[in-house]
């Protein structure tokens, strides 16, 4: 058993680039990090399926803003390595929710410097930065709502609906840091700046194969490509209604079943494969000091 865990959890980190030892656990006498063990986002962020599931959904949402798609476009290397982005994305989370506050403050910094050369302009003329407080608010809003409801979907469909709020809240700090206003720190927030926000969303021939390079499996192994299309599906399946139709993507009643039984039994597996995660090392740390 203990071959079959550490084969499934080498699969992952291969997958995601994690389990590299590159957060900071390490932290000075009373600190923990942005967050701590008593926060709601050590609780969303501990479980893989849910938080892989929530990035690639928030992948999707992103892309349907056109200066966002176009930052994508212009400066990553998408077709060589479609889940880069999830891969950074997945390090970032975890090092600013685990991580010691200098190693957070670091991580914040490091993204704002890169962010910094990220400009362009779109098809049209429009002008974009990355560094565009409008922007980042967007990256921010779809990041922690896919999460958010990625694990009340297949972890804690009981979470109150004060400690998603409180989620929200949280998370804000990240947001502020790096630059993003007028942040919506509530689930009713959160439904009017969607609302507000989708006049200005697209879909476009570029839209279609961003997202096209996110979905497709491409492991060579059965599993970890078993893992990527159920992971994908569940991801499609957690967009909102308008989001899911605007891909070409909304999925049928049958097949909804069949995505949410399997990601459900991906995490079943998952958690058993991953027992000695980062957020476990996180927690046994902060129980000993």
């Amino acid at each position: 058993m203990d071959r079959i865990r550490r084969s499934i959890t080498g699969q992952v980190h291969a997958l995601i680039g994690s389990g590299s030892g590159a957060i900071d656990s390490e932290r000075a006498a009373g600190d923990h990090g942005l967050f701590g063990p008593s926060s709601v986002t050590w609780r969303v962020h501990s479980d893989f399926m849910t938080m892989m599931i929530g990035g690639l959904s928030a992948l999707l949402l992103q892309m349907l803003h056109p200066r966002v798609l176009a930052g994508v476009w212009d400066h990553s290397n998408f077709r060589e390595d479609p889940l880069g982005r999830l891969r950074r994305t997945a390090q970032f989370v975890s090092g600013t929710t685990y991580g010691s506050t200098p190693h957070a403050i670091a991580l914040i910094e490091r993204i704002n410097a890169i962010h910094d050369c990220v400009r362009g302009h779109l098809p049209d003329g429009t002008p974009y930065s990355a560094r565009d407080p409008e922007l980042v608010t967007w990256v921010h809003v779809t990041s922690a709502t896919s999460f958010l409801r990625a694990y009340v979907r297949y972890r804690d469909p009981f979470l109150s609906f004060a400690d998603r709020d409180r989620y929200l809240q949280e998370m804000s700090e990240i947001a502020r840091r790096l630059g993003a206003i007028a942040v919506p720190v509530s689930l009713n927030q959160c439904e009017l700046y969607y609302e507000d926000m989708r006049p200005q969303m697209r879909f476009d021939l570029r839209t279609r194969e961003v997202a096209r390079a996110l979905l497709s499996p491409r492991p060579s192994r059965l599993a970890p490509r078993l893992f990527r299309t159920v992971s994908s599906k569940a991801a499609i399946d957690l967009l909102p209604g308008w989001a899911a139709r605007m891909h070409h993507l909304a999925l049928q009643g049958p097949e909804r079943l069949l995505v949410r039984s399997g990601a459900q039994g991906a995490q079943v597996l998952l958690r058993w494969a991953l027992q000695g995660g980062t957020a476990r090392r996180a927690i046994e740390k902060s129980t000993a000091s």
